[in-house]
């Protein structure tokens, strides 16, 4: 079973951000994903995923974020975050968090096997460790 965690109010502002970068970025097409992640030292870095027309180019949001995060110096994770942003033939009117794909990840593991997702469960949202989301990781170990 899952072993998840509530949300505190830092976690929503990580949510926010997230939010905040992709309703301001989003283009059809081309940017539809905002993550956010919150470095262990408080500071937030957000970004969108970059679309290709070929998928297996397209870089993730969570990706950006933590790029953006190691670029300025910030090598440790905390939380990170994914949204959606509707598109405009959808019957939906706000963002919504998503759980990272199977890359994400090995990626945000990599980086900190002790960093906590926040994601969609059992219609709430918790934060778990990104090592509940991947069992038995590809790795040296």
């Amino acid at each position: 079973m899952l072993q998840i965690m509530e949300l505190d109010e830092k976690d929503y502002e990580l949510i926010r951000a997230a939010e905040e970068v992709i309703e301001k970025k989003y283009r059809y097409e081309r940017h539809h994903i905002g993550a956010a992640v919150r470095a262990k030292s408080g500071k937030v870095y957000a970004a969108v995923h970059v679309e290709a027309r070929v998928g297996r180019i397209t870089v993730c949001g969570e990706a950006m974020a933590l790029g953006k995060s190691i670029s300025e110096g910030d090598h440790e994770f905390d939380t990170i975050v994914a949204v959606a942003h509707p598109h405009p033939h959808e019957d939906i009117d706000k963002c919504w968090v998503v759980s990272p794909c199977g890359m994400c990840r090995e990626l945000i593991s990599d980086y900190g096997k002790d960093v906590s997702v926040i994601i969609p469960f059992e219609d709430r949202l918790v934060k778990c460790n990104v090592m509940e989301l991947l069992p038995l990781k590809y790795g040296s170990e």
